[in-house]
């Protein structure tokens, strides 16, 4: 579980190194004259004539298809109320964001300085005409009501209020699944609603599209029970105000088989919890504080499906299941609205997606072993990868049939494909790899703690539920750089700071020499060595994953790889059958994450290296979920080239084939082919990764792949982890010298995730 975020690190991580959380990119060629005079004066004006001519034109020559408007005027923020215009464009960026990394959507986000519908309602107007569809955010109710209402009657484009639609989606789908499971039919069940803003109502408006009746509802407010007989009811809070004798939130909820919570944390109690039907439904979406506590419900009631907006609980209702997926669709059929129908269908296709078999990717990503519909998983999970390609068409389909798309999808097998190539940012595999890590953390021991990049991303790791850092080095160096980063534990015993050669570290270092002088005795190491190695910090660590009494270590901040690979060898050796320790990086590129073996051991490989290097390879993209699709790169392609390390690149191809033929590898090939899977299936229509998407490299020398990996991090700002050290019986990774806090941070994640594996096999 995530920790508290710091004030400190919120502020500067929206600050450093560019104030914001967007930029605008440019998507043509702009180095020529010849480009800008295309891209601007004269050229400009053929697109321009064109779309005066047919204004439909505005969606083939602009951004407009795929770019949606973020629009908020801050009257209800993130729970922060009512803080303005300017003090809402942090969500607005951060929605924006998820916009683009989930459904790999563009946005503009809009802070409107108007309060009054009328004046906000014809601002968004006036701009529409630069969107394909518009994200209302944090307006407050009843006026969020009516802006909704009117865009969607005035516009032609896509128009939701998130706040209000976005939960009620998920939730109404999480609600399918669960009375399913509870044995229960919608029109039965009586529902209790606490709360009445706007994402109440809209829930409870979607839930009677579910076939729950209005007469089995009881909404309440804060002040209790809404009721027929009050005066001053808004025309939103009158439609579901109840006629029963009921005053307040106790009463409703006695033999209640359903409560829905979107109102203030820890209103509910036990007792309660305990005069519900059997079988209680309870979402619980207070945010950060559930309507009750998780643990004390499912404590309270054997028998109770729980869901809250919580991700370190079962069944989290989550808007990003929702708001991408759906302009997505809506964006792609170039649909005029966002109906009934298409919200429908988005219901439908989140539950029925839950009972699909979960593919491996998602076991693994939330370090389970067999994810499956019931109970603890009644909505699917948002790092799910197939929500980019069931929930769009969904949308879609639904567009279509309800009269509401003005450009139809024809083929729906490439639609899907085109999905799924959206999502091919290598970024996201790291943060399925994060969140893989947090869900069960490791001890880490950090052997360069006394440096401040390396304490940074410890106490990153530590904050955020990734790992429980050992901190190697000067204790006082150490102290001194914590007081420095406000990093406190929760507890003395929560992170252990280890000075190897302090005199308080006797035992446990003479423990370590003992153990290193009985392996190496026969092979010219004395005792006397053996202790005065244990006092160098490399060692120590090495010891500390080899004796349990960490599970893994990162190190290489400020020493060259040779100094700091030889004692991971020396003292936790290698896994019994490999004769060479390798290593890779994974390298988050704009065309998807790419494996480039051997970046940092072996200098030169021969044939029977090469081979092992990329079954290792092959294991280790595996064990993050990908599907290798391997090259062997050189400077020539199939055998045009008789040179000693084009022909052993070969040799190496041909026995992997004959004696490994699971492995999907080709080669040796030039690096162009290899990544262009046009040229390859034009030049080498027999290749054996025809139409497979290359995302692992095998160099035929250090050199090679070194420099590779270091111009694609320098020059194409591509994000390097590694290098990710393969082979060795435990987990111990390197760091680049010098590298950034969050690829030390990245670095401990892939470390976490080898350890978590590596305990899966014990069991």
């Amino acid at each position: 579980m995530s920790k508290k975020v710091k004030k400190s690190d919120a502020l500067h991580y929206h600050e450093f190194p560019t104030p914001g959380k967007i930029q605008v990119l440019p998507t043509k060629k702009h180095s020529t004259q010849r480009d800008l005079s295309l891209a601007y004066s004269p050229g400009v004006a053929e697109p321009c004539l064109a779309i005066a001519d047919n204004p439909e034109d505005v969606y083939k020559y602009t951004a407009k298809s795929n770019l949606v408007a973020v629009i908020s005027n801050g009257t209800a923020v993130l729970g922060l109320g009512d803080i303005g215009p300017e003090a809402s464009k942090p969500v607005m960026e951060g929605k924006a964001l998820l916009f683009k990394i989930f459904a790999d959507i563009d946005v503009f986000d809009i802070e409107v300085d108007a309060t009054d519908v009328d004046k906000f309602v014809e601002t968004v107007k006036a701009i529409a005409p630069t969107f394909g569809g518009i994200n209302l955010e944090d307006i407050k109710a009843p006026e969020a009501f009516e802006i909704e209402t009117r865009l969607k009657e005035e516009l032609d484009i896509p128009v939701m209020h998130d706040d209000q639609h976005g939960t009620a989606i998920i939730s109404a789908a999480a609600l399918k699944n669960a009375l399913e499971l509870a044995e229960k039919k919608p029109e039965d069940v009586l529902i209790v609603i606490n709360g009445a803003g706007a994402a109440a109502i809209s829930c409870t408006k979607l839930y009677v599209k579910l076939g729950v009746k209005k007469e089995n509802i009881v909404m309440c407010d804060s002040k209790g029970v809404i009721r027929k007989d009050q005066k001053n009811l808004s025309k939103q809070k009158q439609e579901f105000a109840t006629s029963r004798d009921l005053t307040t939130l106790e009463e409703a909820m006695n033999n209640a088989d359903v409560l829905i919570g979107l109102s203030i944390g820890n209103i509910v109690t036990p007792a309660m919890l305990k005069t519900m039907a059997k079988n209680p439904i309870v979402f619980a979406l207070a945010n950060p504080d559930p309507e009750i506590n998780y643990n004390l419900a499912i404590k309270t009631r054997k028998d109770i499906i729980m869901a809250t907006g919580r991700s370190d609980h079962p069944n989290q209702v989550n808007n990003v299941l929702g708001f991408p997926f759906i302009f997505r669709g809506a964006l792609d059929v170039r649909a005029t609205k966002i109906n009934e129908e298409m919200k429908m269908a988005a219901v439908h296709a989140l539950a029925d997606l839950t009972k699909a078999n979960v593919p491996e990717q998602v076991n693994i990503t939330y370090n389970e072993k067999n994810i499956k519909f019931g109970k603890n998983y009644i909505i699917p999970k948002p790092f799910d990868t197939r929500l980019i390609s069931e929930i769009p068409p969904a949308i879609a389909k639904a567009a279509m049939e309800s009269g509401v798309a003005r450009k139809p999808i024809t083929n729906w097998d490439a639609y899907r494909e085109e999905l799924e190539e959206r999502l091919g940012t290598g970024s996201k595999l790291m943060r399925l790899i994060t969140s893989r890590a947090k869900s069960d953390p490791k001890k880490v021991v950090f052997a360069e703690a006394d440096h401040l990049n390396v304490l940074k991303a410890a106490q990153i790791t530590y904050d955020e539920g990734i790992a429980i850092p050992i901190l190697l080095g000067d204790k006082e160096v150490i102290s001194e750089l914590m007081k420095e980063l406000d990093f406190e534990a929760d507890s003395e015993t929560d992170i252990e700071i280890i000075d190897p050669k302090c005199s308080s570290e006797d035992k446990r270092r003479n423990h370590f020499a003992d153990a290193y002088f009985e392996r190496k005795q026969r092979k010219g190491l004395t005792l006397l060595e053996a202790q005065k190695w244990m006092r160098e910090r490399n060692y120590f660590a090495a010891m500390m994953v080899n004796e349990n009494y960490a599970d893994a270590l990162v190190t290489g901040f400020s020493r060259s790889y040779p100094t700091v690979v030889k004692p991971m060898i020396e003292l936790i050796g290698k896994i019994k059958g490999i004769k060479k320790v390798a290593a890779t990086n994974l390298m988050l590129t704009d065309r998807g994450p790419l494996f480039l073996s051997d970046t940092a051991i072996n200098i030169s490989p021969d044939v029977q290296e090469l081979i092992e290097i990329t079954r290792m390879t092959n294991k280790t993209m595996k064990l993050f979920g990908l599907q290798p699709n391997l090259a062997m790169v050189s400077f020539s392609n199939f055998g045009s080239s008789k040179s000693d390390s084009a022909t052993k690149m070969n040799k190496a191809v041909s026995y992997l084939h004959n004696n490994y033929p699971e492995i999907c590898i080709d080669g040796e090939l030039q690096a162009d082919f290899a990544l262009n899977t046009t040229m390859r299936a034009e030049k080498f229509p027999f290749s054996k990764i025809q139409n497979k998407k290359v995302n692992g490299l095998i160099y035929p020398n250090l050199e090679a792949a070194n420099i590779s990996y270091k111009l694609l991090k320098e020059i194409h700002k591509a994000e390097s982890i590694g290098p990710i050290i393969m082979g060795l019986q435990k987990p111990a990774h390197l760091l680049q010298l010098g590298a950034s806090v969050d690829e030390i941070v990245n670095m401990v994640c892939i470390a976490v995730v080898d350890a978590q594996e590596r305990e899966k096999l014990k069991q």
